[in-house]
């Protein structure tokens, strides 16, 4: 195993732990098999770029954290506005807009 899988293997684990989710939990969210979720944390098997996406995102951390250990210039509290701003129907987040541009002025 190479530090670098076992750098991310334990980043996963520790995100996965802060999220309060056990390993069966993010097998059936994530559509895999409970001990594929074992061995990536055990480092013995590869993340692929897509499979990191989907952790960051159930686990509410960056992608570059993940892979580096540090976060991008990032500030997370955007980085996570940005995600739930994405989750809003258009006619909400239009609203939103709104109320945002009112308090603006």
């Amino acid at each position: 195993m190479s530090e670098a899988r076992g750098e991310i293997a334990e980043r996963l684990r520790a995100a996965r732990e802060q999220a309060g989710l056990s390993q069966g939990q993010v097998a059936a969210k994530l559509g895999m098999q409970r001990p594929t979720i074992s061995e990536i944390e055990a480092g013995r098997r590869k993340v692929t770029a897509e499979e990191a996406g989907t952790f960051a995102a159930l686990y509410d951390v960056s992608v570059a954290w993940l892979i580096n250990g540090h976060e991008e210039d990032v500030d997370p509290s955007i980085e996570l506005a940005a995600r739930e701003l994405a989750k809003l129907k258009r006619e909400d987040l239009d609203t939103l807009l709104h109320l945002l541009r009112t308090l603006r002025k």
